[in-house]
């Protein structure tokens, strides 16, 4: 049984997650609190697995909240967010901090997608219910090394951590130019991290698919932008694509790339409108593939299910190389897991290491 706190200043969302949440038999809301120090009381009190933090509260908002809650008793955290600029900044502040995901404030509305944010909701509080959270800047946890797919980590069970070997580079001075990223829950700092570890001279063109709403996109390439030495932007339909240059989807469009005769163009498109994620880790993983081949590097980082893996092998197929993070550094080793069982992975990598491998990963 999951237990789940749900901490809300309006009694109508405390009643509306509460009730989609128990829909599940296998998820119990053991108690709800009107703002965070009721909120700390009651989460010291039932110790549950998962806990929903609205943001703006009176007397102790969820900032202040999430704060004591990592300090204290460390546990999956999802927020309630409105989808404004002002609920964008704050919610990836927060998962800075340590929240896994967020809740949209739209979910309470009637509407026929009602079923699917349920469905969403419960799989979410699922999918995190157990995890290791550590806020950002954390000890990395002790950890198996990365290693590549069909062999052992190094040392025996309990063996400390060693540090990832660089990859041989070929004699051909041939190289990678076009990186592009698939991620999902946990993934605002798992992101931040990789690109804040990246030099200044990185010689590719990124490309990021992330499972976020419209409103969220600007936001984040924002604040990606101000700890990268790489120029960071919402990607623009149209625009050509350049190395050193990190390319953010805009929530609920699709990322490709149009390869021409001497350059690359970026792609922002709304099709196929029925795919599940929008943007779609698979469009962009099979564009990426399909339009420079062996010139492509993909890495399917922490999230929800198995989007990037269709992608991954029309990538792999056209001679390219992929990227997993690792079990034990993902907030949900969903979409890594995928490209793994699939034995699509060229190496399995901590997200600490993940700016390492991408820099020896460009060389063929």
């Amino acid at each position: 049984m999951v237990t789940v706190v749900v901490v809300d200043d309006s009694a109508f969302m405390r009643k509306a997650i509460a009730t989609m949440l128990e829909k599940d038999p296998g998820i119990k809301v053991v108690a709800t609190a009107r703002n965070g120090e009721e909120g700390l009381e009651l989460i010291r009190r039932h110790q549950p697995d998962v806990v929903t933090l609205d943001i703006e509260m009176p007397k102790m908002d969820g900032l202040t909240a999430l704060r004591h809650i990592m300090m204290e008793m460390p546990r999956p955290v999802l927020m309630v967010s409105s989808l404004t600029t002002e609920g964008a900044e704050a919610t990836l502040k927060a998962m800075e901090l340590g929240a896994v995901d967020f809740i949209p404030k739209q979910l309470s509305r009637v509407s026929l997608d009602i079923i699917k944010i349920e469905e969403d909701l419960r799989n979410k509080i699922r999918s995190v219910a157990g995890r290791r959270i550590r806020p950002m800047g954390a000890a990395r946890p002790a950890a198996p090394a990365a290693h590549a797919p069909g062999t052992a980590p190094a040392g025996g069970p309990g063996a400390a951590p060693a540090p990832r070997a660089a990859v041989t580079r070929a004699k051909s001075g041939q190289r990678r130019d076009v990186v592009a990223i698939g991620v999902s829950t946990g993934g605002p700092p798992a992101v931040q991290k990789v690109l804040a570890a990246l030099p200044a001279d990185f010689p590719a063109g990124i490309l990021i698919a992330q499972h976020m709403p419209a409103a969220f996109t600007g936001p984040f390439a924002k604040r990606l932008d101000g700890v990268s030495k790489l120029t960071v932007k919402e990607a623009e339909n149209g625009e050509p694509f350049r190395p050193g240059t990190v390319y953010i989807s805009p929530g609920g469009k699709h990322l490709r790339i149009a390869q021409k005769i001497s350059r690359i163009d970026i792609v922002v498109a709304d099709e196929p409108r029925e795919a599940l994620y929008k943007p779609s880790a698979n469009e962009l993983m099979a564009s990426v593939g399909e339009g420079v081949g062996r010139r492509a590097l993909g890495a399917i980082l922490t999230g929800m299910g198995n989007d990037g893996m269709e992608g991954m092998k029309v990538l792999k197929a056209r001679g390219g190389r992929a990227l997993a993070q690792s079990d034990a550094t993902c907030v949900v080793y969903g979409m890594p897991k995928a490209v793994v069982d699939a034995g699509l992975a060229d190496e399995i990598v901590d997200i600490d290491d993940m700016a390492g491998a991408l820099v020896d990963g460009l060389y063929i």
